[in-house]
C-alpha cells in the first residue's frame, strides 16, 4: 500500500491521470458517483451476424494479403479459404442512406488502420503505429485503457482511480491532433469485410433525450481487440447479482457497495445476523485476479475496518471460493505459500462450484448455502457476444481465428489481438491465455509489422509490392505475478530464462529491488525508481523458495513494478 501511496503522489506531480472517462456503460469522474447507462458496448453489442465475406459468387485467394494488391509468403489453407459463399451479404441489414461516416481512401492517400477496442492489445498497438505512414481510427465504448493488474488496489482506496486509467488519446496523440485520425467514442455493430467497412454507433452519458447516432468507417486495415467478457458459465444469477472487476466502473461499484455495506452495519436495530450478512464479502474465483482481491480486502479490514468501524470490524469476513485449487498455474510451493498467507490472514477458503446465485446467497452444487453482502466473480474470460457474432472463423474456444501472423486468414486485411483471439486449430499452436502480458506482446509484434511493411510503401493504397511478412508471432512466457496482501506477492518465473524459478517478494517500505531477476522481467528499473521517486539506496535481497526459511531476511513488494503504464513500458526486445 505504501508503494501504491507513492506512486499515487507521483502520478498526480506528473499530471499522469485525468478526472473523467468514458465507458460504454457510464461516463464517470473522480470523485463523483457512477451513473449507469443502459447503451451497448463490447460486452453486450449484438452484431447481427454482419460479417459478410462476399457479395455473389467469388474465390478468395488465400495467398492475396493486403487489398490493394499486394501479395504475402503462402500460408496454412483455413476451410474457410476455400469456401465458396453465394449470394449476399450474409444478414446486413443496415441501410446506406444512414451510414455518414469515413468513406474508402483514395490512391495516394495514408492508408487507413481502423483498430477496435481499447485495451492492452489495442493501446499497445496504437501507441506503437508510426502514423507519418497510417492514418488511425480508434472505435472503442471506452476512451481510456485500464490498468488491470492494480484494479482491486482502487476496490479499497490503496490506489485512486484515475491511477489505473490512461486517455487513449494520450497513448496516440495523433487521434486528437493529426486531421485524418479520429478516436470515435462508440460501440462496432457489425463488420463488412466485403466492402471493408465497420458499422458503429455511437455511445452517451444516457441524458440526453436523441437515439444513437448510426455511422460506418472505411478501412483499409481493421485490428480487431475488443477483449472478452467475463465467464459465468451459464450460472443462473450472477449477472443480475455478482459484481465483476474488470473496469473501473467495476472497481467503483464494488468499493460504494462494500462502504455502503460497512455503515449500514452500524445503524441501530441491525441484528448480528444481519451484520454477519451484510459484511460477508465472498469471491468467487482463485485465479490471479481473486487472490489479489482476497489479499486486498484483507488488508482493508486489518489497516482500515478496524480503526474507522470499530462497532462491526468483529462481524466482516471474507470467502474465497474456488473449485480447484488456488493460483493453480502457479508452482506448487507457491499456492501452498498463497494458501497459508491467505488463511493467517483472515480469508476463509472453501471448495466448491457454485449451483446458483441468489440474491443474498449462493447455492452450491452439494446444497450448502452461503449468505454474502457482496459477490465478487471472478472466473475467467471468454468471447464476447459481439465476437461470437461476427462470422468469421473461430479458434478452439470460440475465439476469432487467427493464422502465425494474427491474420484472419478467411478474409483480406483483418487481424485479431489479445483476449478475442486465437490461434487456428490448423497452426498447431495453442490459444493462449488470456492475459495482459500476451496482449501487449501481440500488439507489439503487429506494429512492428505493420511499421515495416509501411516504410516499404506496402501499407500504401492501391499499392502492388510483394513483401515478406518475416518471422510469425511466437510468445514467450516471462513469468507471472500475484500479490496475496500483507506486502506479500508471487513471482513464478518458470518458463522465463531466469535463473530464479520462483520466489516470494515483500517489503513494508518504499524501496525496490534492483536485482537480476528483476532487471530481466524489466529491462529498465531505473526509469521507475525516477518516475515514482522511490528510495534505491539500500535494497533488500531476493531470496528463491529454495532458500531455508531461518535465512530469509527480508523480502520484497515489486507489484510497483507492474505500475508501468502501456505508454512507458521499457523495450522487451531482450527476452
Amino acid at each position: 500500500m505504501a508503494l501504491a501511496r507513492v506512486a499515487r503522489s507521483s502520478l498526480r506531480r506528473s499530471g499522469g491521470g485525468i478526472g473523467c472517462y468514458s465507458s460504454g456503460r457510464e461516463i464517470f469522474c473522480e470523485g463523483v458517483s457512477a451513473e449507469r447507462s443502459a447503451l451497448p458496448s463490447f460486452d453486450n453489442v449484438k452484431a447481427n451476424g454482419n460479417s459478410s465475406f462476399f457479395s455473389g459468387t467469388m474465390k478468395v485467394d488465400h495467398s492475396s494479403f493486403w487489398r490493394r494488391g499486394v501479395t504475402t509468403t503462402p500460408h496454412y489453407h483455413s476451410p474457410l479459404a476455400e469456401r465458396i459463399v453465394e449470394g449476399t451479404e450474409l444478414g446486413l441489414d443496415h441501410e446506406e442512406p444512414r451510414y455518414a461516416g469515413l468513406e474508402a481512401t483514395k490512391p495516394g492517400e495514408k492508408p487507413r488502420v481502423v483498430v477496435l477496442g481499447s485495451g492492452w492489445a489495442a493501446c499497445r498497438f496504437l501507441k506503437g503505429l508510426d502514423t507519418r505512414i497510417y492514418d488511425i481510427v480508434c472505435i472503442s465504448p471506452r476512451n481510456h485503457m485500464v490498468f488491470t493488474p492494480l484494479l482491486a488496489s482502487t476496490c479499497v482506496g490503496t490506489l485512486e482511480f484515475r491511477s489505473v486509467a490512461e486517455p487513449v488519446s494520450q497513448i496516440q496523440s495523433a487521434l486528437a491532433t493529426e486531421p485524418n485520425s479520429y478516436f470515435y467514442l462508440a460501440s462496432c455493430t457489425g463488420i463488412d469485410t466485403n466492402k471493408h467497412e465497420v458499422y458503429c454507433e455511437t455511445l452517451s452519458n444516457g441524458l440526453l433525450p436523441r437515439e444513437p447516432h448510426h455511422f460506418k468507417v472505411a478501412y483499409d486495415k481493421l485490428v480487431i481487440a475488443a477483449g472478452a467478457e467475463p465467464l459465468t458459465f451459464g450460472i443462473k444469477g450472477v449477472k443480475e447479482n455478482a459484481y465483476f472487476l474488470r473496469e473501473v466502473n467495476h472497481a467503483q461499484e464494488i468499493r460504494k457497495k462494500l462502504l455502503l455495506n460497512l455503515m449500514l452495519s452500524e445503524n441501530p436495530g441491525v441484528s448480528e445476523e444481519e451484520k454477519k450478512h451484510l459484511l460477508h464479502c465472498v469471491i468467487v474465483g482463485g485465479g490471479p485476479t481473486g487472490v489479489e482481491f482476497s489479499g486486498e480486502l484483507s488488508d482493508f479490514i486489518m489497516k482500515d475496518v478496524e480503526e474507522r468501524y470499530t462497532h462491526v470490524k468483529d462481524y466482516i469476513k471474507v470467502t474465497l471460493i474456488e473449485a480447484n485449487d488456488i493460483l493453480s498455474s502457479f508452482d506448487v510451493g507457491l499456492r501452498q505459500y498463497a494458501t497459508n498467507h491467505l488463511t493467517k490472514s483472515g480469508v476463509q477458503l472453501k471448495r466448491g462450484i457454485v449451483k446458483e446465485v441468489l440474491p443474498k446467497e449462493i447455492i452450491l452444487n452439494d446444497g450448502t448455502v452461503v449468505p454474502y453482502g457482496l459477490l465478487v466473480w471472478s472466473t475467467g474470460v471468454g468471447p464476447s457476444e459481439f465476437v461470437k457474432s461476427l462470422n468469421l472463423p473461430k479458434s478452439p474456444g470460440g475465439r476469432i481465428g487467427v493464422d502465425e501472423w494474427l491474420r484472419v486468414p478467411s478474409v483480406e486485411d483483418v487481424f485479431g489481438l489479445g483476449d478475442c483471439a486465437g490461434f487456428l486449430e490448423q497452426t498447431g499452436k495453442p490459444v493462449l491465455p488470456a492475459l495482459a502480458q500476451v496482449a501487449e506482446r501481440q500488439g507489439k509484434y503487429l506494429v512492428e509489422l505493420f511499421n515495416r511493411i509501411g516504410k516499404q510503401d506496402a501499407g500504401k493504397a492501391f499499392s502492388a509490392k510483394n513483401i515478406p511478412f518475416g518471422d510469425p508471432f511466437v510468445y514467450k512466457h516471462l513469468g507471472s505475478m500475484a500479490s496475496v496482501g500483507g506486502y506479500k506477492a508471487l513471482v513464478d518465473l518458470r518458463q522465463s530464462k531466469v535463473t530464479h524459478k520462483h520466489f516470494l517478494i515483500e517489503s513494508k517500505s518504499t524501496s525496490l529491488v534492483h536485482h537480476k531477476s528483476i532487471t530481466y522481467l524489466f529491462p529498465n528499473p531505473s526509469m521507475l525508481y525516477s518516475k515514482f521517486k522511490l528510495n534505491t539506496s539500500n535494497m533488500p535481497q531476493v531470496l528463491t523458495t529454495d532458500t531455508p526459511r531461518k535465512n530469509i531476511k527480508t523480502l520484497i513488494h515489486v507489484n510497483v513494478v507492474r505500475m508501468q503504464r502501456v505508454y512507458h513500458w521499457p523495450d522487451s526486445s531482450a527476452f
